[in-house]
């Protein structure tokens, strides 16, 4: 293992966790020089969906027609996908345990059960009734009893779900429950900026509560630097920042949803194994991939795993993603493949391939 300390000047970030100032939908435009020197028009827009504020900015002549692309495209994603709207594909088939689904939800239903299936597990998209449970989804926190949590850890089997990909169907198991929320926004990142490539647009970035997503590099030529929050940090200070371009970076941190009762913490990362919030060790997982769905999946699913496995997976798995792992004891385990482009003043540990 290799130990690294750098020193890093942040000239601009988005943050792991971003929150939007404000609560209704805006629209601006302004101008970054271009590494020509030749101004591109910036356009940005906000919107409250998937239950978190999300933020797209693209640049150039069509910036302005991507993003209002970009925010109907969350819109009807969200209608199709959203739990909590009777209405949508996902809560209907909650409710009759089976139905038919549209090619969009084909694809990320598909990629889930791939995730859950190469991941043992870890992550799983029949979690639902566990979140509900534990009161993550409604808000109405408590900590349930060792048989009510036995009850519900049985439906939890990705095994049990059936896609029909030929005639467009999808069926649960007896009594199961589905939730795409722990991939549905990298899927969505992605959506975006393969629409903004078709429409001509070289430069943007897509902010959806934490999973961002970068277009092509800055107007200038130059990485993004998006910036990974310090765990659990409520002055909002960052780990450190990555130079990316073209990739999604995605977070996954017990500090972003939880509650405590008698003194002890519940965050909202379940472990399947267990139905219990996992105390894999860590209390943050980055991943980095040019794939925003296979990452929103992963950062969920790598933070079950813990540090060791979760190193283990990528070694088998390195062409696909890098990752940042912290754990609660403050050590920083960074792939190889980031060590150039991570920068940071905490002291680092090097996991290599093999």
């Amino acid at each position: 293992m290799q130990y690294i300390k750098r020193k890093f000047k942040m000239l601009l970030y988005y943050g792991g966790v971003i929150g939007l100032a404000v609560l209704c939908v805006y629209l601006t435009g302004c101008s970054k020089k271009m590494g020509n020197n030749i101004e591109a028009k910036e356009y940005s827009q906000g919107i409250f969906a998937m239950d978190t504020y999300m933020s797209l900015t693209a640049y150039g002549s069509k910036g302005e027609e991507a993003v209002k692309a970009g925010i109907e495209e969350i819109e009807r994603l969200d209608g199709i996908w959203s739990v909590g709207q009777e209405n949508s594909e996902i809560a209907k088939i909650n409710q009759d345990g089976n139905g038919e689904i549209s090619t969009d939800t084909i694809s990320v239903v598909k990629k889930a059960l791939e995730l859950s299936n190469n991941t043992n597990h870890a992550f799983s998209m029949t979690v639902y009734p566990l979140m509900e449970l534990w009161g993550f989804t409604s808000g109405k926190y408590q900590v349930p009893t060792k048989e009510q949590i036995k009850e519900k850890l049985s439906l939890v089997d990705d095994t049990q779900v059936v896609l029909d990909e030929k005639n467009g169907k999808l069926i649960l198991g007896n009594g199961q429950q589905m939730d795409l929320g722990g991939i549905a926004k990298g899927f969505t990142s992605a959506r975006i900026t393969k629409i903004w490539r078709e429409m001509g647009v070289t430069s943007g970035m897509v902010s959806l509560g934490g999973n961002v997503q970068v277009l092509g590099s800055k107007p200038d030529k130059s990485d993004w630097k998006i910036g990974v929050q310090k765990p659990g940090d409520k002055e909002g200070n960052m780990l450190g920042v990555l130079s990316v371009k073209d990739c999604a970076v995605i977070t996954s941190g017990g500090y972003e949803r939880y509650f405590e009762e008698a003194g002890k913490t519940y965050h909202h990362i379940l472990d399947t194994a267990t139905g219990t919030p996992s105390e894999s060790g860590l209390t943050s997982v980055t991943i980095v991939s040019e794939d925003g769905t296979l990452a929103d999946g992963l950062s969920t699913a790598l933070f079950v795993m813990g540090r060791e496995k979760a190193a283990a997976y990528w070694k088998k798995h390195k062409e696909d993603f890098e990752t940042i792992l912290v754990e609660k004891n403050g050590d920083i385990y960074v792939t190889e493949g980031l060590q150039d482009k991570f920068q940071t003043e905490e002291r680092i540990k090097i996991i290599q391939g093999e």
